[in-house]
């Protein structure tokens, strides 16, 4: 099954304009990888920290009595981007444990460069380790200044972020195997 396409659930799919895609491997078994990517802290912790590709802006994260780890947690990011208030609300679609999770915006999302989207990631066993595949799936912001910055800079972000997801779990799995062997 590609990535990203939702099936079973309850869940119609939706077409979205565009897609990116990122992948490399992560040298950890299936559980113990997918429970670091489950938690959305960790996920989604390179939009909590204040840095220039945030424009000197954060994001934080609040998650429902579900943690976001069931089909049908709410996952909520608010913060200031550039001084601009930005928000965006989505809902998990689609969890596979250890191998899948997909998620996907509520309503229209108040958010820079790109609008709507479905998210997720998927592993694979591979030798060494886990090949792990993070895609988002997404349109431009519907009008304004955002629309126009999205078709300017929403590819560029959309890439950032993906890349930056699974970089993030390929160095963490890292420390851990320096730590145990060191």
């Amino acid at each position: 099954m590609q990535p990203g396409a939702i099936t079973g659930g309850g869940v119609t799919p939706v077409a979205y304009a565009k897609r990116v895609v990122h992948s490399g491997l992560v040298r950890a078994d299936a559980e113990t990888l997918f429970s670091y990517l489950d938690d959305h802290r960790r996920l989604s912790g390179h939009m909590t920290e204040s840095s220039w590709k945030m424009g000197g802006g954060r994001m934080t994260i609040e998650l429902d009595e579900g943690q976001g780890r069931l089909i049908g947690s709410h996952i909520r990011l608010g913060g200031r981007l550039f001084g601009l208030g930005l928000y965006v609300e989505a809902r998990v679609i689609s969890r596979d444990p250890p191998v899948r999770k997909v998620w996907e915006t509520v309503g229209e999302p108040r958010l820079l460069v790109i609008g709507r989207y479905r998210m997720g990631f998927e592993s694979i066993a591979t030798p060494g380790g886990r090949q792990l595949q993070v895609f988002i799936e997404y349109d431009d912001p519907l009008s304004g200044v955002p629309r126009v910055l999205g078709k300017l800079l929403g590819a560029a972000y959309a890439r950032w972020c993906v890349r930056q997801m699974v970089e993030d779990a390929i160095t963490q799995f890292a420390r851990l195997r320096q730590a145990t062997t060191a």
